[in-house]
């Protein structure tokens, strides 16, 4: 059995999170904002969204793969988090200035593209992460393991979402620009992102070690050979036929928990803007739009710190009630707070709306991985995770490639009905999880019948 980890060296092993989070923050609370700066119209606007999930479900798949036969000084995951994090950090300070490249393409086209590569450098910094502490941690640490990694997702997040909110509003950076271009608080948060990513996951590199091919091998009682066999690419798709039976599963619940954020991350800033600030359909250029923009980026800080501190009690209550139970009442707790921004004209009281929306994130963040880590053989961690990414990504293809439309066309323009409609599917979600076999959590019943005391009731 792997040894137990120290609660700091857990803590060193994913600050890389911190960063990562801190950049896709950056990029949910106001990629939206400068599509639509740079000319996308709102039934559009998901289809440039489709970047993101585009490029996760080609290449977690494929890093994960890889990083499981990838063995160098730095190890397995590591060379994979430092190469994502320089790729990720060009693009985040790129992303903001597309309007530089206005001669070449449409500016929204270059912001388009800029997100793409923002995305698929940070997912191939991410997926190594989740399989860090499969590979690293005994079962009975992994949920501890995903909850500090929720954690620091969540400390990365509030940051990232603040940011442009306190740099215009506290220290007086402009929030409108005169050319109708990106506001200076919006560029300077991400030049920020850029070095707050390379840092925490440089601090991932230098003080973690990773255990060599041969100490996998002992710790769970494996071949050698497993681990060290060539890599073939065509054996991710014999995995994915093969996958287990609780990831099978977990893969309905993945799919209404991410075509349900996907559909938040998009339309919240319109949402918002018409619903709670009055705001005309596609109206950028008003002081109303940026200050809903910056509120936006407040309450997304404020779900995100709430999932930070929920994770800190996700191992308690799982313990108390199990894995499956608390991540169903999470999901409805994020079903109550989508549906009920309907119901709220002020724009303080979305506080209490990102309240269940954070319940949600910290659980959807953790409890999926903390259920699947124990099914999946250790030999295979990486490509499995990998694998599971298609889940969260191929819901949000769905949800880009229709959401855009069924919004402007159905809805009549008004996206307080995405939002709607999220909540519906989290609600669904919220449903399925009971139906899933969580594999350590029947280990555990086994064992305690196996040692129960002889006619003990």
């Amino acid at each position: 059995m792997k040894p137990k980890l120290s609660f700091f060296q857990i803590l060193s092993m994913s600050m890389g999170f911190l960063g990562i989070q801190f950049g896709f923050a950056l990029q949910n609370s106001n990629a939206s904002r400068i599509l639509q700066t740079f000319g996308a119209d709102m039934e559009h606007l998901s289809w440039f969204w489709l970047a993101a999930p585009l490029t996760g479900l080609i290449i977690q798949p494929i890093i994960g793969h890889y990083s499981d036969k990838t063995w160098t000084k730095l190890g397995r995951r590591r060379p994979f988090f430092l190469a994502g994090a320089i790729l990720a950090s060009i693009a985040l300070i790129l992303m903001p200035n597309a309007g530089v490249f206005a001669h070449y393409l449409p500016p929204m086209f270059i912001g388009a593209g800029f997100l793409m590569m923002m995305d698929a450098s940070i997912n191939i910094a991410m997926e190594p992460f989740r399989a860090l502490v499969g590979d690293m941690l005994p079962a009975d640490q992994t949920t501890l393991g995903f909850s500090v990694q929720t954690f620091l997702i969540g400390v990365g997040a509030v940051v990232g979402s603040w940011l442009p909110y306190i740099l215009a509003e506290w220290l007086g950076i402009s929030k409108i620009s005169a050319d109708g271009g990106i506001p200076d608080n919006v560029i300077f948060t991400f030049y920020i992102g850029a070095v707050v990513l390379l840092i925490s996951i440089i601090w991932t590199v230098v003080t973690t070690k990773e255990y060599s091919p041969e100490e996998l091998a002992k710790y769970n009682k494996e071949e050698i050979e497993h681990v060290e066999s060539k890599a073939k690419f065509s054996d991710i798709f014999r995995d994915i036929i093969r996958m287990p039976k609780t990831m099978r599963q977990l893969s309905i619940v993945q799919f209404f928990s991410w075509i349900a954020l996907f559909g938040m991350w998009v339309f919240s800033t319109p949402a918002i803007a018409q619903h709670i600030y009055g705001v005309a359909v596609n109206d950028t250029q008003s002081l109303a739009y940026q200050n809903a923009g910056n509120w936006v980026g407040v309450i997304f800080g404020v779900y995100n710190g709430v999932a930070m501190i929920y994770a800190l009690f996700l191992p308690a209550i799982a313990h108390k009630i199990g894995r499956k139970w608390t991540h169903s009442l999470s999901l409805a707790a994020g079903s109550a707070g989508l549906i009920s921004i309907y119901f709220i004209s002020s724009p303080g009281m979305l506080v209490f709306s990102m309240v269940g929306v954070g319940i949600a994130w910290g659980s959807i963040l953790a409890m999926p991985y903390a259920i699947l880590a124990p099914a999946l053989p250790a030999h295979k961690m990486g490509v499995y995770m990998g694998i599971f990414n298609i889940f969260i990504t191929v819901p949000q293809i769905i949800n880009g490639v229709f959401g855009g439309p069924i919004v402007k066309r159905v809805f009549d323009s008004h996206a307080i009905y995405a939002l709607i409609m999220s909540g519906v599917f989290l609600l669904i979600a919220a449903f399925s999880v009971l139906f899933v076999q969580d594999k350590a959590e029947s280990g555990e019943r086994k064992a305690k019948n196996e040692f129960r005391p002889e006619g003990a009731g």
